[in-house]
């Protein structure tokens, strides 16, 4: 944070860096010192609400309490607030959920006495629209990711100046991207460049620097700066879910797959109903080779969100690792006639499948692997390099593999962040030139024969 840290709000001010809080005339404030960090907590999110297992994480990080405790620090911060336990109140409780501070709130970065205020709280929609932009992204669904972008805009339209817009809409780019939604480059220059706007707004906003942080990650390659910004997204805020999800994928892509799934089994502890969250514990497992897990993972989200389009990737693949060509093709079928294809194209699809069993029954995975690719259209770059080289490593021409895999290196496709830990390349890895292009990556030591121990 740069310089001293000061919100006004009502007769009050609070002064994080001296941990005083005094009424207008200088009149000082007691409270108890975690009551103190819980007022921080909730006006550093002002507006917006702030769930119970995110404030136990942020007050209480190194220790285990009760939810309850939260109620009685709330009362006592009523009272010294608003001058009853029951009166007019600065901070709203959203039951079975957490806490809101409601109250008008001014927030200043200063390093001189006089109070400079810097950033003015907008207006409430803005917070209401930036929460719905938030559980749009959290889903994860191909599906709700153009209403996150929608959400996001609209309340940068309003307050131009808030930062999480800004950040939202950056991480909403990036998933757009995972998801092949539109051209990757276009969407990472887009995302960079609003997630640089959110930091020069706030550089103490986590969603921030966990935009920038997955842009590092995700398109630029560049695993030190990633780190940076992801860990210092989840020290402003360590029960920040897409930090926590974010910051495992990249210890994954590291060779630290244990550490990976410990952090987003925490990011399932701050949200434990999110399909995305079900999908990237899929991932870890999938990277794990405990293709059952994988299974289970997959099958959580597709329970919530049949349409989930990761889930259904990571539940084919496991099938087809697992050698259940019965299941993998049927997961074939029911991703087509969930996504309402055309009944001719349907029909299609049916016959390709028995057709793919009936190779597999006569030649094993390598024959059924060169139908596929006889039936893939013959076209280059895009998603279409990474089908090709794993499907050529998978047959057996790693020549052709090797050149569809650079192809699509020199595209810095997000595909590739797992080179290093993914079982799809695990018909590659043994040829030198597999390494080669781990280093040329800066991933030639994060990981040696398929798993790497954090």
């Amino acid at each position: 944070m740069l310089g001293r840290e000061r919100f006004q709000f009502g007769d009050f001010t609070l002064d994080v860096d001296e941990r005083r809080l005094s009424r207008t005339g200088g009149h000082a404030v007691r409270l108890a010192p975690k009551a103190f960090d819980l007022l921080v907590a909730l006006l550093r999110e002002s507006g917006r609400l702030v769930t119970k297992a995110e404030l136990l994480a942020r007050v209480w990080p190194d220790s285990f309490v009760e939810e309850g405790i939260l109620s009685v620090h709330i009362a006592r911060l009523r009272k010294a607030l608003d001058g009853s336990s029951r009166g007019p109140m600065c901070i709203e409780t959203v039951p079975r959920s957490g806490y809101r501070f409601v109250a008008p709130v001014k927030r200043s970065l200063s390093r001189d006495d006089p109070l400079d205020v810097r950033a003015v709280l907008p207006p409430i929609e803005v917070y209401e629209l930036v929460g719905r932009g938030r559980s749009h992204l959290l889903s994860g669904s191909y599906f709700e990711l153009p209403d996150a972008a929608t959400a996001f805009r609209a309340a940068i339209e309003i307050d131009p100046t808030y930062a999480a817009a800004h950040a939202g809409l950056a991480l909403t780019r990036c998933a757009q991207a995972s998801l092949r939604m539109m051209p990757h480059l276009e969407a990472y220059a887009d995302a960079k460049a609003s997630a640089l706007r959110a930091l020069a707004m706030d550089d103490g906003c986590a969603d921030a620097q966990v935009a920038l942080g997955s842009v590092l990650f995700l398109s630029e390659w560049d695993w030190t700066g990633a780190e940076r910004s992801l860990r210092r997204a989840l020290d402003i805020n360590p029960a920040h879910p897409e930090g926590l999800l974010q910051y495992g994928s990249l210890m994954e892509a590291l060779g630290h797959l244990e550490q990976g799934l410990r952090f987003k089994q925490q990011a399932l502890e701050r949200d434990s109903r999110s399909p995305l969250v079900f999908v990237q514990i899929a991932m870890s497992y999938w990277h794990q080779r405990h293709y059952d897990d994988a299974i289970a993972w997959a099958t959580r989200a597709l329970d919530l969100d049949p349409r989930h389009v990761l889930a259904g990737e990571f539940l084919a693949g496991a099938y087809w690792k697992k050698g259940d060509i019965e299941s993998f093709l049927a997961e074939q079928l029911r991703h087509a006639e969930v996504f309402g294809v055309p009944d001719a194209t349907l029909a299609h699809l049916k016959l390709m499948c028995a057709e793919m069993k009936d190779a597999y029954a006569a030649g094993g995975p390598v024959k059924m692997t060169r139908y596929m690719l006889a039936q893939m259209p013959r076209t280059e770059g895009g998603a279409a390099s990474v089908q090709f080289a794993v499907l050529h490593g998978a047959a057996g021409d790693l020549d052709t593999a090797f050149r569809h895999l650079d192809c699509a290196l020199d595209a810095r496709d997000p595909a590739l962040v797992h080179l290093a830990v993914a079982p799809q390349w695990d018909s590659l890895r043994a040829d030198v030139r597999f390494q080669q292009r781990l280093a040329k990556i800066g991933l030639g030591a994060a990981q040696r024969g398929g798993a790497v121990a954090s």
